[in-house]
Order: structure tokens, then sequence, then C-alpha cells
């Protein structure tokens, strides 16, 4: 059996610290580890490979974080988002032309909170069983309580360890969400499938022949890569949409495992240990009298008092208050600071990067000051700039610059000056952390502004 992990959601519900640069996937959420590291650690306990689906913006994060659970993860990276009908599909063909074979695949998502394994492993395994025997297998959680944030799976007759899957239902309203958890037939939608890859390509043609279409235009034998002007004729669409709510051969299994889809700040709030009080606090919280409140500081003090049900997330350039129950409600905010080219749906001013990090620390108009940690043994790809000049100053550690194919070796006080078009890089071979203030004068002053000439982590 092999897996495929979806991991290129933008997580805009977890805004702010959620951002369509760093998505909640990437987060540590609940734990020492982020939501992709320990979802794919829980599939290499029960398959043989494990593909990653996400795309360009975030492909050098996910490897980043995945190569320390895995020697030479396997991250296919999409030009734009096209939802997870593609994704699956060319997933899936990708395992295909690389085994050679006609494997059992398990697509799921990278944000669910599943912590007893061993259920979930089983429950995989009557999955499988099903999907050997020519079904699509979904995965549904018995309600147990009116959730109206989730779509449900009506089942009917009983076949083997699972159920026939009669329909899908949109997410409904609350009285319909009541009926339902009344109702032994509904299930919800844990949005994890399983399929013999041959099936999937035989219900994509039937049911969503232009994606089946476009498909065959992709070759993995040759490259991993995954070309715009192909790719970009896919439709968006959902694997849900597109595929498994056309079907007539579904196929359900009850998910034994506990499972929590962490998509809003209300789903984070309740897997959180609480005081005596109910209230979740994280980071740097003075508080008095709150009740039933969710509370995380990023780099702030927040002080509260007599809060109840009440929901509170500082970072350095964003700080969101709502209730509790209206968290489902936080994408709209975040798409209103995408429509006026916001960047705080973005990015954070800390920003991460396989290299290290870099934080904004002030800009203006033709102007943006940062500060860059680059970790030992690391270095910035060879590159140039089109629109800006810079100057580095070394605060802390060793640097070494390469300017136009000369070396120069700083220590903390010593500065240089990268014309506008120069190529450069910045380097760190030593033990110790490296620390600069970068001033960059230009217009504009975006981050695609960067050609690459050479790259350790591959994104030339």
């Amino acid at each position: 059996m092999y897996g495929i992990i979806l991991a290129g959601g933008s997580g805009s519900r977890l805004w702010p610290l959620s951002r369509e640069l760093y998505p909640k996937q990437l987060l540590n959420l609940n734990s020492d580890k982020s939501l992709l590291q320990s979802t794919y650690e829980r599939l290499k306990n029960c398959t043989e490979e494990i593909v990653s689906m996400t795309n360009t913006k975030h492909s050098s994060n996910i490897k980043m974080q995945l190569k320390s659970l895995s020697q030479n993860p396997i991250v296919l990276a999409e030009p734009v988002s096209k939802n997870t009908a593609p994704a699956i599909v060319l997933g899936t063909k990708y395992i295909m032309q690389k085994t050679n074979s006609d494997p059992v695949i398990i697509a799921v998502p990278s944000d669910l909170l599943i912590e007893d394994e061993e259920k979930f492993i089983s429950t995989v395994k009557k999955g499988e069983e099903l999907a050997q025997q020519g079904y699509l297998v979904t995965f549904g959680i018995k309600p147990n309580y009116p959730e109206i944030g989730y779509g449900y799976i009506k089942t009917s007759d009983k076949i083997n360890d699972g159920f026939k899957v009669e329909e899908f239902v949109e997410k409904p309203n609350a009285e319909t969400a009541k009926k339902y958890l009344q109702d032994k037939n509904y299930f919800w939608n844990s949005g994890i499938f399983m399929f013999k890859a041959s099936t999937l390509f035989e219900e994509t043609l039937k049911h969503a022949p232009e994606i089946a279409k476009i498909s065959e235009k992709f070759d993995f034998t040759k490259s991993n890569e995954i070309p715009f002007i192909d790719f970009d004729l896919m439709p968006n669409i959902s694997i849900d949409y597109a595929v498994m709510e056309k079907s007539d051969n579904i196929a359900l299994v009850e998910l034994e495992s506990d499972w929590k889809d962490l998509g809003s700040w209300q789903s984070i709030y309740e897997v959180s240990p609480k005081d005596e009080h109910g209230n979740v606090f994280v980071g740097h919280v003075l508080d008095e009298n709150s009740k039933n409140s969710f509370v995380y500081s990023s780099s702030k003090l927040v002080a509260t008092i007599g809060l109840e049900d009440t929901v509170i997330v500082e970072t350095e350039d964003a700080i969101l208050a709502c209730k509790k129950d209206q968290t489902q409600n936080v994408k709209h905010i975040y798409e209103t600071l995408k429509k006026q080219n916001d960047n705080t749906h973005l990015v954070h001013k800390t920003v991460y990067r396989p290299w290290g990090f870099y934080t904004v620390i002030a800009q203006g108009q033709g102007f943006m000051t940062k500060i860059i940690h680059v970790n030992p043994g690391q270095k910035l790809s060879v590159q140039s700039h089109n629109f800006r000049s810079e100057h580095w100053v070394v605060l802390s550690g060793t640097a070494k610059v390469v300017l136009e194919a000369k070396e120069l070796i700083l220590s903390p006080g010593h500065s240089v000056d990268i014309p506008l078009k120069a190529i450069h890089s910045l380097q760190n071979p030593y033990t110790e952390d490296l620390e600069i203030i970068e001033v960059q004068k230009g217009d504009p002053l975006i981050e695609e502004d960067i050609i690459r000439y050479e790259d350790m982590y591959g994104r030339v």
C-alpha cells in the first residue's frame, strides 16, 4: 500500500497564525511536530512509500520538514492550486509509473489530529480489503454531536467490514444536523480515501473525463516536474465533487480511532488541555476571571479580564478576537485581506526558509529592513535581483559572502554592499548561528525578485 498526503491548503480559518505562504500543515499546533510531520509518521507505519502533493509556494518548506523524517521525501509541486481531484489523480499516476504496478493507495489530508495510531492502522487494513475488491473507499466518523461544519455521508447496506455509500451530503444547518445525529446511517466525512490505482482512473474517466484526459500528458518516468502549461488546464475541483459524489462504487469504513479536523480555532481549543476555568492560554498571557476562552500569544504580553467563550490570537503583525462559535468565519477576514492585497494574509513578519529564517523589522516606500538568521552549515542560493540593491551588516557569527565570484569573510560589525543585478550568495559554513541586518532599496521590493543560479535546496 502507498500513501498520498494532500499538503497544499492555505488554512484560512486559522489566520492569523496560518498564512498563505506558511499554512497550518507546517505549524506545531498541539505537539513538537507539525501537522504534516505527524501525518507523515502515521502513514509510514502502514505504507511502502509516501508522495506529498503540495504547490510551488510550499514545496521547499514541505521538503525541509520531511527531511527530518525521511532521507529522500517525495514531494510533487503543483504550479497552481487546483484542489484535491487533480492532486490525487497525479499522485496516483506518479505511484503507478514509478512502481509499474496497480497498488492500493490511501490519500489523506495533512491537517488531521489522530492520536490512536493502532486503531487507525486497523481501520486502514479493513479499508484495504474493500479497495482490493474494486471499491473506492471513504472513512467515516460516527457523529457525537450535531456538527454543521462537516460534510456527511449517508450509508445503506453492510458490505464486509463497511457499508455501501448512498450519498454525500453538504454541510447541514443545525436542525438537519440534529436529524443526522439520530440516524445511524449518517457519518462525518473524514476526507480520507482509499482505492486501487486502476479503480480511481476508471472512475475518473467515467465521471471526470477532462481530468483523466489531461493526466495522460504527464510522464513521471522522465521527470517529477509538473509543467504549468498542462496542469493549468485542469479544472479546480475536489475529489468529492469530481468523482466520489457521482460514483455508485463507494464503500465506507467507520474510523475506529479518534479524529479531529484542526480547521478552526474552536477545534484547537477543544483538543487543548484546559485550566480549572475551561481556559487555554498559550504564550505570554496574563488573565483575570476569564472562562472557557482561548488566548494565544506569539510575541507580546496579552492581558485579558472577564472573557467568556472568546478566542484571541496575537501574532507579530495581526490580532484576531472573536466569539468561540464564530471561528469558522475567520476565513472571511482572510479572503477580504487577500482581495485588498494586504500582505497579512500572505506571510508573517518572520518567514522560515530551508536555511533559517528572516524577520521584517521595518519597511516603507522604497526600502525594507530585515534581520536574517542563517543556521550553521547552511547557505542562501546564488542569486541576483533586478529591482533592488542590498546592504548587509553582520550582527553575530561569521558570514561567507560570494559577490561576483569573489569570496569575502565578514565578522560582526563588518558590512558589504550588494549592487543591483550583482550575482551573490550569503553562506554560513561555520558551527555558530549567523545573523545579519539586510537593508533593501528599490521598487518593487518583492520576494519574487530573485533569480537563482545555484541552490542546495533544489529551488532553481
